[in-house]
């Protein structure tokens, strides 16, 4: 999949794409229903299929804030998409320039002269321009004006009732309940980010962790969870390992911020600088303050124990 950060240096062969518009955030099932209906649309037509979304999240740009919401940052977003079949993805970035565009301009300036779009879908809840002036039946008009077609996507719904959204699934994450959130996201939610140096307490009680920030996605809820971890080298999957890893401020050794330590099961390897993602499956406790490293060794026995009994079967 090829990425474009401006809409104004989009080459010959990107043009003319059928663009499923949106935030994407999780790209979850209804993005991914979403993103499938722009690729049906793009087969028939024999042109590329692209995804539009900006970078960063409006929301970010409008209502910044020290700490994340995001599901997914633009690697773990730009990778899902890819997954989903994309050729092209036009990741623009969301700044003043472009949050100052009318609707008209952002139809006329990116959708027509800079992508050249031949077809464009959207959700039903679809707004753009300056003070989300335009709607889908703007775009609809000036699709009709411009000559590329619209369809607008209707929402998918879990289990018939409720649509399926980003916002219910960062609920059911800082509630501690990953198994929902994968439900709705049609996969475990996961973070990526570098394997840090920690302060290595772990190999003396035979637990050695790889550690990791959370610094540009959403904190879940602090604990203990059953995890799966990818390990990556030149952006390609090396390794896959089941695991237990606690994400928190560690009650018995504060840390400041908190940290996700991973341990690896049935792995013995250096991880140090390689880029890892973490899937949280399964929660299994609450962070505790144990009395004494005896009573935190059991404790992670045991964690450890639950841990593969819930990924042997998940």
């Amino acid at each position: 999949m090829r990425i474009f950060r401006h809409y104004n240096d989009v080459t010959a062969e990107s043009k003319g794409a059928v663009v499923a518009i949106g935030n994407f955030d999780g790209v979850h099932r209804g993005h991914q229903a979403l993103i499938a209906r722009a690729k049906a649309h793009a087969d028939a037509r024999g042109a590329p299929m692209g995804v539009l979304a900006f970078e960063p999240h409006p929301q970010e740009f409008f209502r910044p804030s020290p700490e994340s919401f995001r599901l997914t940052p633009f690697r773990t977003k730009a990778r899902l998409i890819a997954e989903q079949g994309a050729d092209v993805m036009f990741a623009l970035a969301f700044d003043a320039q472009m949050a100052s565009k009318s609707a008209q301009e952002f139809v006329m300036d990116v959708l027509v002269n800079g992508l050249g779009v031949s077809c464009v879908v959207v959700g039903e809840d679809f707004q753009f321009g300056k003070g989300r002036a335009g709607d889908t039946a703007v775009l609809g008009y000036m699709g009709e004006m411009e000559g590329f077609n619209v369809e607008v996507f209707e929402p998918v719904l879990e289990d018939g009732t409720e649509k399926i959204s980003s916002t219910h699934i960062r609920e059911a994450l800082k509630a501690g309940k990953p198994e929902v959130a994968a439900k709705l996201l049609g996969h475990s939610w996961s973070v990526e980010s570098r394997v840090e140096h920690g302060d290595k307490r772990g190999r003396t009680i035979g637990v050695p962790t790889a550690n990791m920030r959370i610094t540009d996605t959403l904190k879940p809820a602090y604990g203990v969870y059953a995890v799966r971890a990818t390990i990556y080298e030149d952006d390609k999957p090396v390794m896959r390992r089941d695991g237990v890893a606690n994400f928190g401020i560690r009650p018995m050794w504060e840390t400041k911020e908190p940290l996700l330590e991973t341990w690896l099961f049935d792995f013995d390897g250096d991880l140090y600088g390689k880029h890892m993602a973490v899937e949280f499956v399964h929660y299994i406790r609450g962070e505790a303050k144990l009395d004494g490293l005896d009573a935190l060794k059991a404790q992670i026995a045991k964690d450890a124990e639950e841990a593969r009994k819930v990924l042997a079967s998940a």
